[in-house]
């Protein structure tokens, strides 16, 4: 979930997961996948960032560890 500012002050609260497209026309116009639009105060790229920062949170940010890389051609000689 990401916080926004509508254009007559007031926050709202996205689901970061459900935004289709992003357009400044000149306001910033967020489409979600529902269909719902908003009109919010911050610049395109502020929105990015905030959808971006949403998702290293909860997709773990490429921090997880990696399991070591596994052999597929036989043992070692």
């Amino acid at each position: 979930m990401i916080k926004l500012t509508r254009l007559n002050g007031s926050e709202i609260v996205i689901n970061a997961e459900l935004i289709e497209t992003i357009e400044a026309t000149p306001d910033t116009v967020i489409s979600l996948t529902t269909g719902k639009k908003f009109v919010v105060h911050e610049p395109v790229n502020e929105v990015i960032e905030q959808a971006v920062a949403y998702y290293t949170r909860t997709r773990g940010g490429g921090n997880r560890r990696r399991r070591p890389a596994t052999r597929v051609d036989g043992p070692e000689q």
